[in-house]
């Protein structure tokens, strides 16, 4: 029979997925298998740089822990994985895309982008989206560019109630 410190350990991990699982807009699994410590090392930096964290789990921990959240994800979990916790939903996954271009050993599987699954199909439209702040850029050109016709108009307008 298992030691009770184990098994409390291995719960306090459960509940440490179930929780970061919840609180965060995207999850992401990858197959990482081949990537050096040093890549690695790499990988987390960039993901700590969009707020996002990288961990690797026991694959039964991290089933129990889905299960408890009502997520089926048991056929995903097959082989070594790691998982990418973000707090916004693009940011992780276009930070493990840009990574995976240069590394093929970081394939991404699946992830939960806003509580709903996302298989890697789905997970390559997602990263082809602009980040927040190149859409909120895109949208405050574009206010810009109606801003700006409009001060033309009116002073075309001004100009032409002068002349009368």
């Amino acid at each position: 029979m298992a030691n009770q410190k184990i098994l409390d350990k291995k719960g306090e991990i459960i509940n440490e997925i179930s929780e970061k699982s919840q609180k965060a807009s995207s999850v992401i699994l990858f197959e990482y298998q081949g990537l050096s410590v040093e890549e690695t090392n790499a990988l987390r930096r960039l993901l700590r740089e969009n707020d996002s964290e990288l961990k690797i789990y026991k694959n039964t921990l991290v089933k129990r822990a889905f299960n408890s959240l009502n997520i089926d994800l048991d056929k995903d979990l097959e082989g070594p994985k790691a998982i990418a916790f973000g707090t916004d939903p693009v940011a992780p996954i276009k930070t493990l895309s840009e990574f995976a271009k240069n590394h093929p050993a970081l394939i991404l599987k699946v992830g939960l982008v806003d509580g709903e699954i996302a298989d890697d199909a789905k997970l390559k439209e997602l990263s082809t989206i602009p980040s927040r702040e190149g859409l909120l850029t895109m949208l405050a050109s574009g206010l810009m560019g109606t801003v700006r016709d409009l001060s033309i108009c009116l002073d075309l307008y001004s100009k032409d109630l002068e002349e009368k």
